[in-house]
Parts: structure tokens; sequence; C-alpha cells
């Protein structure tokens, strides 16, 4: 079980100093009046725990940062939408929460649905009178020292103890950039250093653990939120990734990841690759295109990125001979070896697949084209228009339109999850009840939806904390005989 959230960048053509909450609400109210979404049901926080910590304690409200308070509903703009995922306005930007999904490709089909949903709240403010357009990219960092979230979220097991976690995944994250970095024009936070780099967020990584997401931001993240069932689930949350365009680099980040995971959790994976330095590590990788970069482990070893990538591809392969596998891990295992194979022949072999490389080629025919050193402010717009999602103005879009770039899921599969929720996971009962029975849902989270119905006194809540119920297999039939709110209740209180 996994999903994705990404915060995008935004910005107002011709007011530098528009207020980015105000106009990331109107792009999520205008989606919303648009798609018959402006109705009262609201998010539930009530089940919301943001600082509770993996390790054991919960950070108090007077100590975290205001950024930390994600329970705590601040007016802005925030629906349900009826596939499932949550829009809203986090602090300055918009954001897309997608939908849980169980495979890697899933995450693909709803993260880019995402995509058309941003593009047209967008162009839907821009037809208010008197509004200036919108622009939104699917980036991490304004180029002025600030930085926001593309997070991953999965689902694992609550047993695996949390130093496991730490121990196994910090060289697997440290490493990754090379796979599923966006691509960088500049480093250091502020990006004064003139040079082009793998990844958007390593130089915001500081510390290897914390709770934090905003503030002294950790390779491994310990809020412990599962919205499932406690006992059972810890959700993994992922802060130190990308937000990516390219199909193939948000597959592979899912799916390597759930893969690593597995192994994790079966106790697979040996004490081999501690990093020595894991936040120094992250950043040297992260500055060197070439991939030559040494990082050195805790016993003295020295190995470059690529190397601690084949490392734990060669665990994995080793991992699903002895305990099986399925035709989605054997096409991302075939994918993850076919591209460290060409990183490591030639990085370019991989223009058609990975952010990274795709925008440095465009970036280096800039350079040669027209003398350019990398403090040119040309190369840093090529970067920023890389991310813009919007089709005649992107970069990644032309190279996509042009057939530069592999695609993993047609457009058809894309638009249709723009409104329907996938079949399989607790998503297809929440987005259908909001799909279905607007007016009675009252609000809704990942774990519940709550009903306003006529004839009850007080709001009835419906637990949704086992993610894979809920679905389609489970619940269709329910839907089809319900003709309302009501009845769809009392068809699952009476059974």
């Amino acid at each position: 079980m996994q999903g994705s959230e990404v915060e995008y960048g935004i910005s107002v053509q011709g007011q530098p100093e528009a207020n980015p909450m105000v106009a990331s609400s109107q792009v999520v109210n205008a989606y919303a009046a648009a798609h018959g979404l402006t109705r009262r049901a609201r998010w539930d926080f009530e089940e919301e725990s943001p600082l509770r910590d993996a390790r054991g304690f919960d950070l108090s409200r007077e100590s975290a940062d205001p950024s930390q308070l994600t329970d705590e509903d601040l007016g802005l703009a925030n629906i349900i939408l009826t596939n499932g995922a949550r829009l809203y306005v986090d602090h300055a930007h918009p954001e897309y929460s997608s939908p849980e999904v169980t495979s890697p490709r899933d995450v693909v089909v709803w993260e880019r649905a995402g995509e058309q949903v941003m593009r047209r709240g967008a162009e839907l403010a821009a037809q208010v009178p008197g509004s200036a357009p919108i622009v939104l990219y699917k980036n991490n960092i304004d180029n002025k020292g600030a930085s926001y979230g593309s997070h991953e979220n999965y689902l694992m097991r609550r047993d695996v103890p949390f130093e496991d976690v730490v121990k196994h995944l910090t060289p697997f994250f440290v490493s990754r950039p090379v796979v599923c970095g966006a691509g960088r024009v500049g480093q250091g936070q502020d990006g004064s250093v003139h040079a082009y780099q793998l990844a958007q967020r390593a130089d915001y990584m500081e510390v290897g653990v914390g709770l934090e997401t905003t503030l002294k931001r950790p390779i491994i993240n310990t809020r412990d939120e599962p919205h499932a069932d406690p006992k059972k689930y810890r959700r993994l949350h992922v802060i130190i990734g990308d937000a990516n365009r390219s199909e193939i680099s948000i597959y592979l980040k899912h799916g390597t990841t759930s893969i690593v995971l597995a192994m994790l959790e079966a106790g697979f994976l040996p004490d081999d690759l501690t990093l020595a330095q894991p936040v120094r590590a992250l950043h040297d990788i992260s500055h060197d295109p070439t991939l030559q970069a040494l990082v050195e482990l805790d016993d003295g070893r020295t190995m470059t990125g690529l190397d601690v990538q084949w490392r734990y591809l060669e665990l994995a392969r080793a991992f699903v001979a002895r305990d099986g596998s399925d035709d989605q891990t054997d096409d991302v295992l075939a994918r993850w070896e076919e591209v460290l194979t060409r990183l490591g022949r030639d990085p370019m072999e991989c223009v058609r697949q990975l952010d990274w490389v795709a925008k440095l080629a465009l970036l280096e025919q800039y350079r040669e084209r027209d003398r350019l050193d990398w403090d040119h402010a040309k190369l840093h717009l090529v970067d920023l228009q890389y991310h813009d999602i919007r089709p005649e103005r992107g970069v990644y879009d032309r190279l996509e339109r042009a057939g530069r770039m592999e695609r993993l899921v047609t457009d058809e599969e894309i638009t249709a999850a723009v409104t329907s929720p996938p079949l399989d996971t607790r998503a297809y009962f929440r987005g259908t009840c909001l799909a279905r029975y607007a007016p009675e849902v009252a609000a809704a989270s990942w774990d519940s939806v709550i009903l306003d119905l006529p004839g009850y006194d007080s709001l009835q809540r419906i637990p949704t904390m086992e993610p894979l119920r809920g679905t389609a297999e489970h619940v269709r039939g329910l839907f089809e005989s319900s003709e309302t709110a009501t009845q769809l209740f009392r068809a699952i209180t009476t059974r």
C-alpha cells in the first residue's frame, strides 16, 4: 500500500509579491466550484497525530514548529475528490495527495492525474474576472533558499523495529537520487554554487533522523501517523524524494522502495551498507552527475551511489528468488537493472527515462550552443520550465509529446483517474461515497467517512482502518443496492 503527496510551486504572473496562500486557495476553490465539490464536506482531522514520534514519544505542541501542526484546520481550501484523493492548501502551496494504491504503476497513474487536477485548477482560477494567470510547477525549490515537499507514503508492519528502518533504509535513500533525482541547476540550499546536481531536495536534508519536515529535515522521518490500525501498521513517511515528471522515475522511486521495504520486513537485509556520514554522503552523491563520487561506509570501505544501488538490486534479486515474485515486481527489477547498467556506461543513455538526465542533456545543449556557464539565468529558466505543468509551456511536456520521454501509462488511464478511485483499496469506498452521496458526507479522511443522515441526532462515522477493505470487491454491491447514504449506512451497520 502506498501513495504520494506533491506540493506544487506557485507564482502569479506579473505579481511577484502576490500572497501564495491566497493564490493556492484560488486554485483549489476554482477546481472545487467547477466540479461540484463546493459542498460542506470537510477533511476530518480527528484521528491525525502529526507529533507522534516513531521513537516512542510525542512532541509537545508548544515545542513544535507551526508547520508540523497538520491536524489543525486553518480554514484554508481543503477538499476531497471523487477519486479518493485530497486537494488542499498546505501553507503556501497547493497540494495533491493521491489515493492509496497497491502498486507503483498505480502511483504513476493517480499522481499524473493530480497534475491534470492542478493544471485545471490553475486554468479555472485565471478565468475569474480580475485574476492574473497562476503558474504551477511540479518541483521542489524556489531558488531563494526554500524547499517544499514531494512525499511518499508506504504502509508497513508495526513490528519492524524502527532502528532497523533507519539502519537499512538510510543508505538506500542516500543513493536513490542516481535513479529518481529531478535534477537542479545550483548547489547549496540557496543555489549559490554554480553547478548541476542530481536532486532538488538533497541539500535541504540536514540530519539523519527526525520528526521535522520543514526545518532540520531528516533523511528518515519519524512521524508515526499510520492512518490505519496502529497496532498492525506503520506508515513510513518519506520526505527525501524529488517531485518527478518522468513516469519511469516515479515508477522506480516507488517500486524499488517497495521491494526494499519487503526485504526489510522479511529480515533479509544485511548490515554491510551503513554509511559513516549519511548527510554528507547524500550531498556528495547528488553533487556529482558523473556518478563517480565516493562515500565512506562505517567499515572503512568506499562506494559510489551507483555501487550502493547495485548492492540493493543484487539483494532484491536474491530475495525474490527465495520468496517468489509477480509480474510488476519482475518489471521493476528489470527496469532497475537496465537503468543502473546504462548509468554505469554513460548516464546519457537514460535520457528518455530519468528526469535528471533528460534535464541535463537539454542544459548541456544550451551551454554548448550559447557558451553558457552554470550561473547563467537562461539555464535556471530552463530548469524551472522543465517542471511547468502547462502543456504549451512545460519543457517536460514538450519532450513527452515529441516521443523523447518513455511512457509507462496511457493518457486515457490518467484522465479516468482524475475522477475515479482505485478499485482495490479503501479509496474506492471514500471516493464513491463522495460521488454518490455528496450532500450527506459531512467529512472524510484516510481512515473514516462521516455521514450526516436525516433522522439521526449525531454524525455517523464509518471507520476505514483496514486499507484493503472498502474495495470494489467488498462494497460495490452495497453501493448498487443503496440509493441513499442512509441505506448504505444501515446495510453496513447491520452486516
